[in-house]
């Protein structure tokens, strides 16, 4: 990409597609074009293509997905299927018909089998099983690599594909029902804090292990995968140390400084024992992240704590 190349952020009100957009008009690239949900839904096929030829973006970043934590997954299986399989075939078939030069794909480390061995390396995809919670937005995911593969392989297309582990920062979801264990943690010890309680409820044993990357960190690899790299296959965007719950929790309550205890309802589901990326592919390309989980963590609370 040069500066004054056409970019489509497909997906820049999400947590993901606003950090590449920051990370972007950091870097000075201006010529960027963006719409909302309302301007064009991305799950009409006709109207994709009428945007993709109107406006003929040179690169696409497609950070547009419908997301949520193991219990919007869970309940909302049928949607979260359905919505990401749609937005993501019409925007790569649109980027083929009209011949972008570059485009790279987000999906998620659920895409790998539950009981895949640690850390989770690229060629392990589609070697086993994978978390039933969060399947259907996982085939999703999977589709989506194997789209940009298949337009590559048939077509030439210049179509890369990235999957970020656990993510957190700038505008994540803090819905109740609907958000990652991160920001969900950080609400719930936040407004434990504010209400003078003596504990705050986690969901499962606290024993999981996952992996966090904050998301203007994995911005800055996005860009710098759509400069650097040109391959089948997909790259693991991560930073390659994770924690127990238990221990993120415990990070948690020191950011906000909240003195009460945790308790763990083991009734409810852990998910995935541990979810831990190989990040060496896209290490041996030159990227590193940069920002640790305590700093991260910090920063976030700084800019959440006023809105519970």
């Amino acid at each position: 990409m040069n500066f004054n190349s056409k970019i489509y952020i497909a997906g820049h009100r999400g947590m993901v597609g606003s950090a590449i957009e920051r990370h972007l008009r950091k870097l000075g690239y201006n010529n960027l074009t963006v719409k909302t949900s309302a301007e064009l839904d991305l799950t009409q096929q006709q109207a994709v293509n009428e945007f993709f030829a109107q406006e003929q973006p040179e690169y696409v970043f497609l950070a547009a997905a419908k997301v949520g934590g193991i219990l919007a997954n869970n309940i909302y299986r049928a949607d979260f299927i359905y919505r990401n399989l749609m937005i993501e075939a019409n925007i790569i078939h649109a980027a083929y018909e009209h011949k972008v030069n570059k485009l790279l794909f987000l999906g998620s480390s659920c895409i790998y089998p539950k009981m895949a061995p640690q850390p989770l390396k690229e060629e392990y995809l589609l070697s086993g099983y994978l978390e039933p919670t969060n399947q259907p937005y996982a085939i999703a995911k999977i589709a989506g690599i194997e789209l940009c593969d298949a337009y590559r392989r048939q077509y030439g297309c210049n179509f890369i594909s990235a999957m970020p582990t656990n993510l957190y920062g700038p505008n994540d979801n803090y819905d109740k029902n609907g958000s990652h264990v991160l920001p969900a943690l950080l609400r719930k010890t936040i407004e434990a804090k504010k209400a003078g309680a003596s504990s705050i409820e986690i969901w499962g044993t606290g024993t999981p292990r996952r992996e966090f990357l904050h998301v203007d960190d994995l911005a800055e690899a996005c860009v710098f995968l759509m400069n650097n790299f040109n391959e089948e296959g997909f790259v693991n965007v991560g930073t390659g140390t994770d924690v127990t719950i238990q221990t993120l929790a415990e990070m948690v309550k020191e950011a906000v400084g909240f003195e009460g205890n945790l308790v763990f309802d083991t009734s409810k589901p852990d998910g995935t024992p541990r979810k831990l990326m190989d990040i060496s592919k896209i290490s041996n390309l030159g990227w590193s992240p940069k920002i640790s989980l305590e700093q991260g963590i910090a920063a976030t609370y700084q800019l959440v704590k006023d809105m519970f």
